[in-house]
C-alpha cells in the first residue's frame, strides 16, 4: 500500500461515515439556519451594517461559525476510534502515522465543504450574491477547515474519553467563533478586545470570506491569505506531532 492510497482509503472512509449518518448532516446545517433567521431578522430589524442588513452581514461569519464547530468537535472521532481498535488497524498498515492525519484531516475538511454548500446554496435567500468569487470562498474555506480539523485532531489525540474532549472542545471553539468578527465589525472595539480579535486566526478567514461576497475588507485578502496558510501549516505540524505520540 502506497501513502497515497492509505490516505485516500482514510478520507473516503471519513466521507462515507458523514454521509451515512444523515441526522449529523441535518443537525448541521440547523444551527446555522436558525442563527441567520432568528438572530439575523431579530437584530437586523433594529439596524444595518456598513450600508447593508445585518442577517447579510453576518451570513459569511455564520458560515465560518459552522466550519468552527463541525471541524473542531471532529477531532472527537480520534477519541471513538482508539476506543473501537479501529485506529490500531489502521497504524498496522504500511503507512506513515503522519499520512493516517492527513488522511483524517482531508476526510474533515471535505465533511466541512459540504456542510458549507448546503449553506450556501441558500446565499439569495440571506442577500448574497457569491457568484464568479465560488471558487476562491471554497479556497479559503479549505485552509481554514485544515487549521481547524488539526486544532480537533490535536485535541482528540489526548483525550481519553467524549465527555473530556467536549469540554475542551467548548473551551477552544467559543473564542474562536466570538473573537473573530463574525458577529460585529472591528471599527471602535475596546483596545483590548480589537488585541484579541486580531490575535485570532479565524478572523482572517471571516475577513477573507466577508470581502469575497461583500467587498468588505478590514484586512486585504493578502493579509488573510498568509496568516491563514501560516495557521493551517503550524496546526498540521502540531497535530502530525501529537498523532505520532498518541497512546492508543
Amino acid at each position: 500500500m502506497t501513502e497515497l492510497t492509505g490516505l485516500y482509503a482514510i478520507w473516503e472512509r471519513e466521507v462515507r461515515v458523514y454521509l451515512r449518518e444523515r441526522s449529523r448532516v441535518i443537525s448541521s446545517i440547523v444551527s446555522p439556519i436558525l442563527w441567520l433567521v432568528v438572530y439575523g431578522v431579530g437584530l437586523g430589524s433594529q439596524f444595518n451594517v456598513s450600508g447593508m442588513s445585518y442577517q447579510s452581514y453576518i451570513y459569511p461569519g455564520i458560515i465560518v461559525m459552522a466550519l468552527i464547530f463541525s471541524s473542531v468537535f471532529y477531532g472527537a472521532s480520534i477519541v471513538w476510534d482508539k476506543k473501537m481498535d479501529f485506529l490500531k488497524e489502521v497504524l498496522v498498515a504500511p503507512v506513515r502515522r503522519s499520512t493516517a492525519f492527513m488522511g483524517k484531516v482531508a476526510g474533515g475538511a471535505t465533511d466541512g465543504l459540504i456542510q458549507a454548500t448546503i449553506i450556501l446554496l441558500l446565499s439569495p435567500f440571506f442577500g448574497v450574491n457569491v457568484g464568479l468569487i465560488l471558487v476562491l470562498v471554497y479556497l479559503f474555506m479549505f485552509i481554514l477547515l485544515i487549521g481547524l480539523v488539526s486544532i480537533g485532531l490535536l485535541i482528540g489525540s489526548f483525550m481519553e474519553s467524549s465527555e473530556g474532549f467536549s469540554l475542551i472542545g467548548g473551551f477552544i471553539v467559543f473564542p474562536l467563533f466570538f473573537l473573530s468578527g463574525a458577529l460585529f465589525p472591528l471599527n471602535n472595539l475596546p483596545d483590548w478586545l480589537l488585541t484579541l480579535t486580531i490575535a485570532n486566526p479565524v478572523t482572517y478567514g471571516v475577513d477573507a470570506m466577508r470581502g469575497l461576497m461583500l467587498g468588505t475588507y478590514r484586512f486585504g485578502l493578502l493579509i488573510d491569505f498568509s496568516v491563514l496558510i501560516i495557521f493551517a501549516a503550524v496546526m498540521v505540524g502540531l497535530g502530525s506531532m501529537a498523532f505520532n505520540k498518541m497512546k492508543l
